[in-house]
C-alpha cells in the first residue's frame, strides 16, 4: 500500500523571507530561536532575518552549529533555548542549522537522552511532538525544509538519522536571493547533493509516483541550471531553479534514499577530517550508480530522460563528467579519506538507515569496493 505525505506550507519566490513574521505569528512563536552558524551570520543573512522578524530583541540566536551536527551542540543549544523561554526554532542556513534546529525543537517537547528516537532502535514513535518549527534554507542542496528526517553524529560517534513526519517544518521558507553570494564551490557542492537527493529517492523500491514524479522535474531543474549556478552566482533564473530541485528533492526522499547517503553518513562522521556531505554524494554517486544498473534498466531509461542524455548513456560517465566540470575533488583521496577509514565507513554504511531503501541491498564487500572505486 502506498502511503502518500505531502505535509508543510512552502513560501518559495524572491522575496518569501517577508512571510516570516506573519507565519511565525499564526504557528504562535513569540519568542524563538534561530539556530544557524557563523557563515550564515558573516555573510549577512542573519541580519536580514532579524529585520524580516521586526523586533530582534525578542529572539535568541545560536550560532555555533558544526559543519556535521553533533549531539553536543544539539544540547548546548537545547540548554539556551530552555534557560531563555524560547517557544519556537527558526532554523536559518544549509541542512547543518536546519538538523541541528530540529532535534532542539524534539528535545524541547519530548525531553532527553536523543538516542532514544533512533528509529533503527525502535524510537521512532517515542516522538510524540515537537516545538514550532519554521526552515529557512540559505543553499540549495540538503531539502532539509521540506524532509521528515535531520542526521546528528552522537557523543558515540555514531551518525544518526532521525525520522518522522513530526520532523517536517510546518513552514518553509525558501527566498532563492538568500543564496545569491553562495561561492561556487558551494554551490557546486549542495547542487549535487540536491541532484543525488532526486536520483535516489527516485530509485528506492518504494512504491510513491506522485514523489518520483516530483524527484523526476527535481532532477530536470538541477541537471539543467547547475552548471549555470556555479558559473555565475548571481544568476537569478539558476538560482531559482537550484532551490527549487533542492526541495523537490527533499519532498521526494519521502520514499527514503540509498547506498550514496549510507556511505556518506559514514564518512562525514570522520571528526577529524569534517567532509561535507553535499561532495560526499557527488563522489560517490557513480559506484552507486555503477552498482544499481542491473536492477534499475527502466528507472535508469527515466533518468536519462529527465538529464537530457541520450538513451543508452552511461549514467555512472555523466555524473562523474558533470563533477569534473564543476570542480568537485577527484576522489575520496584528495578530501583526507585513507585506507585507515574505510573499515569504518563499511561498517556504519551498513547500519545506516538509508542503506534499507537502495534498490540493491549491498554487502560489506559492495560496499568496499564501492569506496574503493570513489577513492
Amino acid at each position: 500500500m502506498a502511503l502518500l505525505n505531502y505535509l508543510n506550507t512552502t513560501h518559495f519566490d524572491f522575496g518569501a523571507l517577508a512571510m516570516l513574521a506573519p507565519e511565525a505569528k499564526r504557528l504562535g512563536i513569540t519568542r524563538p530561536m534561530i539556530a544557524t552558524d557563523a557563515g550564515v551570520r558573516a555573510a549577512g543573512l542573519l541580519d536580514k532575518a532579524l529585520e524580516a522578524w521586526g523586533d530582534p530583541a525578542s529572539v535568541t540566536i545560536y550560532d555555533e552549529t558544526p559543519g556535521n551536527p553533533t549531539e553536543r551542540a544539539v544540547l548546548a543549544a537545547l540548554e539556551i533555548y530552555q534557560a531563555q523561554g524560547c517557544d519556537g526554532v527558526i532554523c536559518l542556513g544549509g541542512g547543518s542549522p536546519m538538523d541541528l534546529g530540529k532535534a532542539v525543537a524534539l528535545l524541547a517537547r519530548c525531553g532527553t537522552p536523543l538516542a532514544q528516537y533512533d528509529p533503527l532502535a525502535g524510537g521512532r514513535d517515542k516522538a510524540k511532538d515537537i516545538a514550532p518549527l519554521i526552515a529557512i534554507p540559505t543553499t540549495s542542496g540538503t531539502g532539509s525544509e521540506a524532509s521528515l528526517g535531520f542526521v546528528i553524529i552522537m557523543e558515540d560517534g555514531r551518525k544518526l538519522t532521525f525520522a518522522s513526519p513530526l520532523f517536517i517544518p510546518k513552514v518553509a521558507i525558501c527566498d532563492p536571493e538568500l543564496t545569491l553570494g553562495l561561492p561556487p564551490a558551494m554551490t557546486a557542492a549542495t547542487g549535487m547533493d540536491a541532484i543525488t537527493h532526486c536520483i535516489e529517492a527516485f530509485l528506492t523500491p518504494v512504491v510513491h509516483p506522485p514523489a518520483e514524479g516530483v524527484a523526476l522535474d527535481g532532477l530536470r531543474r538541477g541537471w539543467r541550471h547547475i552548471e549555470r549556478a556555479v558559473a555565475d552566482g548571481s544568476d537569478r533564473q539558476a538560482r531559482w531553479e537550484m532551490m527549487m530541485a533542492s526541495t523537490e528533492g527533499a519532498l521526494a526522499f519521502v520514499k527514503g534514499l540509498g547506498a550514496v547517503h549510507a556511505m556518506s553518513h559514514a564518512a562525514g562522521r570522520i571528526e577529524e577530517l569534517r567532509l561535507h556531505h553535499g561532495t560526499l554524494n557527488a563522489l560517490f554517486l557513480p559506484a552507486v550508480l555503477r552498482f544499481n544498473a542491473d536492477v534499475c534498466e527502466e528507472k535508469y531509461a527515466r533518468l536519462r530522460e529527465a538529464m537530457g542524455l541520450a538513451p543508452g548513456a552511461d549514467l555512472a560517465d555523466a555524473v562523474a563528467d558533470l563533477n569534473q566540470r564543476i570542480g568537485m575533488p577527484a576522489g575520496l583521496a584528495a578530501m583526507g579519506v585513507t585506507e585507515d577509514h574505510v573499515p569504518g565507513i563499511i561498517e556504519f554504511s551498513q547500519k545506516d538507515l538509508a542503506a534499507r531503501s537502495n534498490p540493491r541491498r549491498a554487502s560489506a564487500d559492495d560496499y568496499a569496493a564501492m569506496i574503493a572505486a570513489t577513492m
